[in-house]
C-alpha cells in the first residue's frame, strides 16, 4: 500500500501535468489522477495545487517530493547496477545537440563511442532549438555556453573561446580596432544577436554591433570573414583552423570574454545509466584532448 500512487505522484511533479504523466507511464489520466488522489487521502496532505491551467506542487508536496525522487532514483540505481554487473553497456541512448557543433564535433566521437560498444544504440537529434529533456525523454543533451536551465544537472566537457576576428584582407583595406568604440566604424558580420561579448577590465560588456548581413549560420559568417566582408565573433570550433592557417586574425585578445562550457546535461535527480554515463566521459575525455 505505501507504494501505492509514489511514481503517478513524481511523474506529475516532474511534469507538471496529469496527461503528460499519463502519457510517459502509458496509462490513463483518469488513473493517475485516482493514484495521485488516494495518495493525498492516505497521507492527510495536498500535494498538487490544480487548477484548469497547472498543476504544481505544495509546500508538503515539495518535501515529499524530494523524498520520492530520491527513493525511485535508488531503486532505479539498484536495478541496473544488478543489471550490468555481468554486461557490458548495452540499450539506447537519446541525446540532441546544436547542428553545427553536433555535425563536427559530437557526432563523430559518438561513432567512435559505438565502435567500441556494439550493443548501444543512439538516436541523436541535432538542433539549434533547445528540447525538453524530460518530457521528450531525452537521456542527455550538449549545450554550449551560459546555462539557463537550473532544473538540470549538467558536466562539464570542455572549454569554449569565442574569437572576434577578421580576413588580412579586410583588415589590410579598413584597420584593425583598437578598442570596443572603434567597433561602430567597422562592417560586422551578425548572427542570432546583434550584440557581442567581451570583458573589459573585469566586467562582462555586451557591445551593440551592425552590418550589412545577419546570418543565423556560423559556417556561412565564417565563409563571409574569408572573403574580407567584415570582422566576425565566433566560438573557437568555427575559427580555429583558419587562424592556425593565417586566413583569419584574432583581434582585441586582451578584451576577450572569459571562456565557456561545452556541457553535458541531464535531468536533475537522475542517476545516469552506466551507457550515458560512459558516453560522457568518453566525450569529455576526447573533446578537451582535441582543443
Amino acid at each position: 500500500m505505501q507504494w501505492e500512487g509514489i511514481s503517478e505522484f513524481v511523474y506529475v511533479a516532474e511534469t507538471q501535468s496529469f496527461t503528460r504523466a499519463a502519457k510517459r507511464m502509458a496509462i490513463s489520466t483518469a488513473q493517475v489522477s485516482r493514484q495521485v488522489s488516494a495518495l493525498e487521502k492516505r497521507l492527510n496532505i495536498k500535494l498538487f495545487y490544480r487548477t484548469t491551467r497547472k498543476v504544481s506542487l505544495t509546500e508538503e508536496g515539495r518535501i515529499f517530493y524530494q523524498h520520492c525522487r530520491s527513493v525511485l532514483d535508488g531503486l532505479d540505481e539498484a536495478e541496473r547496477t544488478i543489471t550490468n554487473l555481468q554486461s557490458k553497456p548495452q540499450g539506447r541512448i537519446k541525446l540532441s545537440a546544436s547542428v553545427t557543433y553536433g555535425e563536427q564535433h559530437i557526432l563523430p566521437l559518438v561513432n567512435d563511442f559505438m565502435q567500441l560498444y556494439k550493443d548501444v544504440e543512439v538516436i541523436a537529434n541535432l538542433s539549434n532549438q533547445q528540447v525538453d529533456l524530460v518530457e521528450e525523454g531525452y537521456d542527455l543533451a550538449i549545450r554550449l555556453g551560459k546555462l539557463s536551465d537550473s532544473t538540470l544537472m549538467a558536466k562539464k566537457l570542455a572549454n569554449r573561446t569565442n574569437f572576434l576576428c577578421a580576413s588580412p584582407g579586410y583588415i589590410n583595406e579598413y584597420g584593425i580596432p583598437h578598442s570596443l568604440s572603434e567597433l561602430n566604424n567597422h562592417s560586422c558580420l551578425l548572427g542570432t544577436l546583434d550584440y557581442w561579448r567581451f570583458n573589459e577590465a573585469g566586467k562582462e560588456r555586451n557591445i551593440r554591433v551592425t552590418g550589412r548581413l545577419r546570418y543565423n549560420s556560423g559556417v556561412s559568417l565564417v565563409d563571409a570573414a574569408l572573403k574580407g566582408l567584415g570582422i566576425v565573433q565566433l566560438p573557437d570550433y568555427y575559427v580555429q583552423h583558419y587562424l592556425k592557417n593565417g586566413e583569419l586574425v584574432s583581434l582585441l585578445d586582451n578584451l576577450r570574454e572569459p571562456d565557456g562550457g561545452i556541457w553535458a546535461v541531464y535531468p536533475q535527480n537522475r542517476h545516469l545509466s552506466p551507457k550515458v554515463r560512459l558516453l560522457v566521459e568518453y566525450l569529455a575525455k576526447h573533446l578537451e584532448s582535441n582543443r
